[in-house]
């Protein structure tokens, strides 16, 4: 099954609520920090929320 690599790359401090809890239910607390993920609805739903400070990539 595919897998997404997701890098948080921006800080949340100063955004929504909503952005910072997203980013900490990925499991990322800080810049630089990498997760790699199941590739499902409910994770790209999560990545398409806060796709302005994580940066995306395919891996298998």
């Amino acid at each position: 099954m595919p897998r997404l690599k997701v890098t948080q790359t921006r800080s949340p401090i100063g955004g929504k609520q909503n952005h910072r809890e997203t980013l900490r239910s990925l499991g990322l607390k800080r810049i630089g920090d990498t997760v790699v993920k199941e590739d499902r609805p409910e994770i790209r739903g999560m990545v398409k929320t806060v796709r302005h400070l994580v940066a995306v990539e395919e891996v298998e």
